[in-house]
């Protein structure tokens, strides 16, 4: 194999009830993010641009959790986390906290190129954003009338949302009140992942790149952090591949998921899929999560131990795939 590939995901973790209509939109977003992708990489764009520029175009549409339309917090407002990881000398950039910055997966990015730090959060975070003059919006701006909805339901059943786009029709059989919930930390909260979006790409020189972005989880606590922003646990990448998680953040914290794909190539030699599927299979305990990968020879892999994760893929070769479950 060779040449460039690219995969997109929306989040691990769907409602089996989800609706036609929104399984369709879905499915449009993520091709649209992938032609995206694949007009840049057929520019000669880096690895580290395409990511970059993808994740942005997820950030500015509300249909998942990041930007626009991410989670709120319990306090009803949004804090969205991000991070970029450059493969060949593992640059990385990260923020957490972030309540007015358009699109955070571009501040991550400015963290890694602009700033002597890896990863800046909260107030230090905003600072940052001011000083090289990226584009700032009221915390209004990412919040949609559909989370502050599912942010209702949320305290009426004290409860996390695992997904908060459950729809309110069914609730009882599919969301907050399910009678068999999973634990976070020992805690119920329901049964489906939040939306998280990140895109993994290897160009046509081998140069792999990784970037996730979120709101979070639906009425989580203020100041929470989740995998997304830590790399080689939400994001990794290095001369051989590119990841990007999601799922229960806890989990794949606990389990450095990202970077054990890597690990496994590196030291145990196995292939890109196979390293994908044992770190789901055996670096999760009961968390529920899943991933997309890529290889610096133009492999393409995901693996998700939920009943579907939104995502799509595609090779230089031609081959181009979106799917949900």
């Amino acid at each position: 194999m060779g040449g460039w590939a690219i995969a997109v995901h929306g989040g691990a973790g769907v409602d089996p009830n989800l609706p036609p209509q929104r399984q369709e939109e879905a499915k449009q977003l993520l091709t649209r993010c992938l032609n995206l992708g694949i007009s840049a990489l057929r520019s000669s764009l880096p690895a580290i641009d395409v990511v970059e520029l993808v994740v942005r175009e997820l950030e500015s549409d509300p249909l998942f959790n990041s930007g626009r339309g991410s989670a709120l917090t319990e306090n009803g407002t949004v804090e969205m986390e991000a991070s970029i990881m450059d493969g060949p000398k593992r640059r990385c950039g990260a923020v957490s906290g972030v309540t007015t910055v358009k699109n955070p997966i571009s501040l991550a990015r400015l963290v890694m190129d602009k700033s002597p730090h890896s990863y800046l959060a909260f107030s230090g975070a905003e600072e940052f954003a001011k000083q090289q003059g990226v584009e700032m919006v009221d915390n209004e701006y990412f919040i949609t009338e559909d989370n502050v909805g599912m942010l209702k339901l949320a305290k009426e059943a004290n409860s996390i949302l695992y997904d908060y786009r459950i729809p309110i029709v069914g609730l009882e059989s599919c969301g907050a009140a399910a009678e068999s919930p999973i634990l976070m930390n020992g805690l119920p909260i329901s049964v489906y992942a939040p939306e998280t979006v990140g895109c993994v790409v290897v160009d046509g020189q081998g140069r792999c790149a990784a970037a996730t972005s979120t709101g979070g989880l639906m009425n989580k606590m203020t100041g929470r952090i989740g995998d997304s922003p830590l790399i080689g646990a939400g994001t990794y990448a290095c001369d051989l591949c590119g990841v990007s998680c999601t799922g229960e953040g806890e989990a794949i914290i606990r389990g450095t998921l990202a970077r054990d794909v890597a690990a496994l190539m590196e030291y145990k030699e196995l292939s890109l899929q196979d390293a994908a599927d044992y770190v789901i299979n055996k670096r999760l305990d009961e968390g529920k999560a899943g991933l997309i990968a890529v290889s610096k020879t133009g492999e393409v892999a995901c693996g998700f131990n939920t009943n579907g994760m939104f995502r799509g893929c595609a090779t230089e070769d031609g081959f181009m795939k979106v799917g949900i479950w």
